[in-house]
Parts: C-alpha cells; sequence; structure tokens
C-alpha cells in the first residue's frame, strides 16, 4: 500500500455538519485528505438537549484530543429504575467504575451543543494532523450523482468530488440516491410520542418540593428512568453540562399521533399536555416535570435497516442511514463510529480504491448499526422485546440489559477496522502517524497496538 502523502489526498465532499458528518470530517482529515462539508443551515441557532456519549464512541474522541472535562460531559454513576406512581426505586445497576473499567471509558452525559462545539473545533481548528476541514453554510443540496459523484445546490452549481459522504439526517434524499426508493417511516405501536425539554438544576434546589431530586448528589451523574408500568408510559432524566442542568425524555403513547409521517422535533407543547400524559405519577414527580421551560413534542417513527448504504463513490452515514429511536442512546454514537470508521478506511486509499474502501466500510458498520437500530426500539429493560428481530444482524443472543450494553459499549471500532484492512488490502496495514494522539482502543484489544 503506497504511503499517503501531501499530493495524494482524495476530495471529499460530505453533507451535512451535524455530529456524523462532523466525525467524518475529522477523521478523513487526520488521514490526509481534502475535505469540504456543506450545511444547510447557518449554525448561528444551534439548540438541542443532551446526548449519550459512550465508551465506544468516547474513547476515539478523547483519543483525538477532546476533553470531557472542558465540555462540562457528566460520567454516569448509574441508571435506576422505578415506579412513577409509587416514586420507588425497584432496579439500580452501578456505572461509575465498573464501565471505564471493562469498557474503557465511562457513560458520559453532554449537552448536544457541547459535543457538537468540541467536533467543529476538532474537524477546523489549526491545530492536529492534516488540512482543516472547509466548511460552507447555508447551502441546500437538492441532488446527488452517486457515480460521478457530485452534489447539486439549489443555485443549480454542481459540485464534483473524489467521494460523496451524505450526512444530512433522517431526512435526507441521499437515501433514495442510493436505494432507489425512499426509506419510508413506519409508526411505532408502543411509543409514539416523546417530549424533550431542559431543567435547570438550581430551579429544582430552590424549591423545597423538588429540592429532593438532588438531595443525595444525583447531579453528579444518576440516570433516572420512572415508568407508570413496564410498557407504559416513561419518564427519563440525566444531568449534563457538569450538573448544572437535567435532561428530560418522556415517552408516551397518544392515539393523535397515529398516522403521523415527519418528525419535527422543535414543535413546542404547553406544559399542560407534559402534566396530563404523567398524571398517574406521584405528585413528587409532577412538581419536577412541573419545573419544565419550553416542552418539545413530537411523533416517534422507525426507519428500519436498509440493504446497502453505498452505491458509485457515494455513502450515507448518521442519521441518513441509520435513524434510531432514543431508547439505547446510541444515535449520536453510532455516527461517530461511522467517522471514525471512514478515515481509517480511507487511509493511504486513492480514487480507484475508493468502492473496495467503501466494501469494507460497509461490511464493519452496516449489520453492527442495523441491530442498534432494532435495538434502540426498547428501553433497556425491554430487551425481550427486539431480541428476535436483532437476531438477524448478529451472532449472539441480545436479550437482556447486560448484553445490550456489551454490544453497544463493547465494540471497538478502531480494532475491527484495522483487522478487515489488514485481511484485504494490506497484512501490514497501520493507522496514519498522529492519527490519534491517545489510545483509542477497548481495553481488551489495547495490548496489542501499546
Amino acid at each position: 500500500m503506497p504511503a499517503l502523502t501531501q499530493d495524494q489526498p482524495l476530495d471529499v465532499i460530505i453533507v451535512g455538519a451535524g455530529i456524523a458528518g462532523l466525525a467524518a470530517g475529522i477523521s478523513l482529515r487526520r488521514a490526509g485528505h481534502k475535505v469540504r462539508i456543506f450545511e444547510r443551515s447557518e449554525l448561528n441557532n444551534e439548540v438541542g438537549a443532551a446526548i449519550h456519549v459512550p465508551p465506544n464512541a468516547n474513547r476515539s474522541l478523547v483519543a483525538w484530543g477532546l476533553d470531557p472535562v472542558e465540555n462540562k460531559f457528566v460520567p454516569s454513576t448509574g441508571i435506576a429504575i422505578g415506579s412513577g406512581a409509587a416514586l420507588q426505586q425497584f432496579d439500580f445497576t452501578p456505572l461509575g467504575d465498573w464501565v471505564p473499567k471493562v469498557f474503557g471509558g465511562p457513560l458520559y452525559f453532554a449537552h448536544r451543543v457541547d459535543l457538537h462545539e468540541s467536533l467543529k473545533k476538532l474537524a477546523m481548528g489549526p491545530e492536529g494532523p492534516g488540512k482543516p476541514v472547509e466548511l460552507n453554510l447555508g447551502v441546500q443540496v437538492v441532488a446527488y450523482n452517486p457515480e460521478e459523484p457530485s452534489i447539486t445546490l439549489s443555485s443549480g452549481i454542481v459540485k464534483k468530488a473524489d467521494l460523496v459522504i451524505a450526512a444530512d439526517g433522517v431526512h435526507s434524499i441521499a437515501v433514495e440516491a442510493i436505494l432507489g426508493y425512499a426509506n419510508k417511516p413506519e409508526p411505532q405501536a408502543l411509543y409514539n410520542g416523546c417530549y424533550r425539554f431542559l431543567i435547570p438544576t438550581a430551579d429544582l434546589d430552590a424549591d423545597e418540593e423538588t429540592a429532593w431530586w438532588n438531595k443525595n448528589g444525583e447531579k453528579e451523574g444518576l440516570m433516572r428512568i420512572y415508568t407508570a408500568s413496564k410498557l407504559g408510559n416513561r419518564f427519563i432524566s440525566y444531568p449534563c453540562r457538569g450538573g448544572e442542568v437535567w435532561n428530560c425524555v418522556g415517552m408516551f403513547h397518544d392515539d393523535e399521533l397515529i398516522g403521523a409521517t415527519k418528525e419535527d422535533w422543535q414543535t413546542p407543547v404547553d406544559k399542560s399536555h407534559l402534566l396530563k400524559t404523567f398524571a398517574e405519577f406521584h405528585p413528587s414527580l409532577q412538581a419536577v416535570l412541573n419545573k419544565a421551560g419550553e416542552v418539545k413534542r413530537w411523533p416517534l417513527l422507525y426507519r428500519g435497516p436498509v440493504p446497502t448504504w453505498t452505491k458509485g463513490k457515494m455513502i450515507i452515514i448518521g442519521d441518513a442511514a441509520h435513524p434510531m429511536l432514543p431508547h439505547q442512546g446510541q444515535g449520536g454514537a453510532q455516527g461517530i463510529e461511522d467517522g471514525i470508521a471512514l478515515g481509517i478506511s480511507l487511509s493511504g486509499a486513492t480514487s480507484e480504491d475508493i468502492k473496495e474502501r467503501l466494501a469494507i466500510f460497509e461490511k464493519a458498520r452496516r449489520h453492527r448499526a442495523s441491530a442498534i437500530q432494532v435495538m434502540s426500539n426498547a428501553g433497556v429493560d425491554q430487551a425481550e422485546r427486539v431480541a428476535r428481530e436483532v437476531a438477524q444482524y448478529v451472532s449472539v443472543p441480545l436479550d437482556s440489559q447486560a448484553k445490550f450494553a456489551e454490544y453497544n459499549w463493547g465494540h471497538d471500532i478502531v480494532d475491527t477496522i484495522i483487522q478487515l484492512l489488514r485481511g484485504s488490502v494490506d497484512a501490514k496495514f497501520e493507522l496514519p502517524e498522529g492519527f490519534f494522539k491517545g489510545n483509542p482502543f477497548s481495553p481488551q484489544n489495547a495490548p496489542k497496538y501499546a
């Protein structure tokens, strides 16, 4: 395999500057390629709630130079599940020491904007190997040509490259360009709606009715799940921004949302809708819910796994390829895995190698992401609901909370791609010098590369 030099970089276009698009930009930059990102928004009104940054993603982010403390990530101490009506805990899984030891990093809770800003810095900042990513804002892509490959902008301008990566989200038109048909959403039978809102910790502490919420240091990393019943409405909450804010999610079923065909994550609703949905919950929990500021509500629509992510010299990644419901907290992490894998897969590649390398990438990623797509239709305590459907994508049964955690957090995407490249491209393949400045490997793989 020829060494990658500055006169050989691939010219790569990425559509979408979300988590997956930026992760791919970072990875491809560090592999020595030229990267241009086209983003339809201006990124001047960034919004969002919190997001999980689990070990399978954060090992590589930290190895790239992301500082979890500087970005106010909160390491999880555990997951508590309890009855919303009785306000009684019936299950607790401690995570604080166990997860870093077994999986090589904590389960972090982060504000989505904080994660996004850190990724932008790694992609476009002057520090780090490779040429900083070029970011083009306010640019709408209206068509894809996978074979050329190229994108067409709303202005009519056509932009060509060696490789086009579509990372433009769940409503991406790139899916149809790849498959020849749209991947239409399916309504969910159990939970078809979601509320999301934030509550400042100070607001809870200042009111005697809600001060109990942080009484024992829960803002240091406790994730709470309160349910109406095993399959009933559920309220999930965990801290972010260094414990300054609680991210809150409500999962529910509402006949009013049956037949919905499109999500709108920015649709506000009056707080009374939230309180009515969880009216059977304990008054102390009702008081916490009543601290919600702006409440957003949207329908939960499922898009199943697709048979391929690639066509010609174009690929879909992130939510464009594998949109996920929020139950497993893996949506952002799987986009990050995509980005990590792309940069490694294309290390040392020329234009003639692209199709072969994309096939290697898809071999490493598609079945894993498809399994987690299906798993994300169930909560951490509902593994049995999806075990049969998941089985078509995995070689071992995933039918318990512990097995979900091992599959989600224990996977080593860096080692997976390296081994595939060594098996089919170059038996002596090594990561480009400086690709990581820390150790991205899971504990069981790290000694091989020490």
